[in-house]
């Protein structure tokens, strides 16, 4: 091996590494978490699971049943896991609505939307990435919608304060597609207020994407979704 071959691979390994580490200190920026998820129900009514409907006020039919809808304050997440970190997306404006009956779950209704051009991860940059067509594509479908076929688990009366559990199924779509995926889902009834968090997992290639990648990072295929709604009455 000559000087000049020598000192050309090793030069070469040189521009490598600078890249490689230039690329990975880019990423950690461009991927770094900046969300922190806020949930809406106390840690004093997280507290309160598995308590009887005595342990509060009790709440009835009467004050839970009517017309709910999704007030100020409501935000929805999403979540995806690289091989650094999770990091989080927020969506503030979301509408819709939640149609109670304890008395008759079956009766039960709800549907909430989500303005998708609203996605915030705290990085402006990766928040465009995620907007083009490749992902999901907001200028062609504009928003995402949930659509609750059924309720299981919701007590007939509660407790003021107390978190009831339950399960949230239903119809999730995003860029078109349907989904058909279950929220773990908890509500309170507090201040004449219902507060409402529940999660799910769905992947990316259910909706016809793939998980983002590059040389120096990996994510995970599957995207954590969580409500957590106030609703005011109708």
């Amino acid at each position: 091996m000559t000087k000049k071959t020598r000192n050309w691979i090793i030069a070469s390994a040189v521009v490598v590494v600078l890249l490689a580490v230039g690329g990975y200190t880019f990423m950690q920026s461009y991927m770094g978490n900046k969300v922190e998820i806020q949930q809406v129900i106390p840690t004093e009514a997280a507290a309160a699971e598995g308590q009887t409907a005595t342990s509060g006020t009790s709440v009835t039919g009467k004050e839970l049943n009517g017309d709910w809808a999704i007030s100020t304050g409501s935000k929805v997440y999403f979540s995806v896991t690289t091989s650094q970190e999770t990091v989080n997306f927020v969506d503030e404006k979301v509408t819709g609505n939640w149609k109670v009956n304890v008395d008759d779950p079956a009766q039960m209704s709800a549907e909430g939307q989500i303005d998708m051009s609203a996605i915030d991860s705290g990085t402006a940059q990766r928040d465009e990435h995620v907007k083009e067509a490749d992902f999901f594509d907001v200028s062609k479908f504009p928003n995402a919608t949930f659509k609750a076929t059924s309720f299981e688990g919701l007590p007939a009366e509660w407790a003021s304060g107390a978190t009831n559990e339950f399960k949230m199924k239903g119809t999730l779509t995003v860029k078109g597609v349907e989904k058909e995926v279950t929220f773990d889902a908890k509500g309170v009834y507090q201040d004449g207020k219902i507060l409402l968090s529940g999660t799910t997992v769905v992947t990316f290639q259910d909706f016809g994407m793939s998980n983002p990648h590059s040389v120096v990072m990996s994510t995970e295929n599957d995207i954590n979704v969580q409500l957590e709604l106030v609703l005011n009455k109708g």
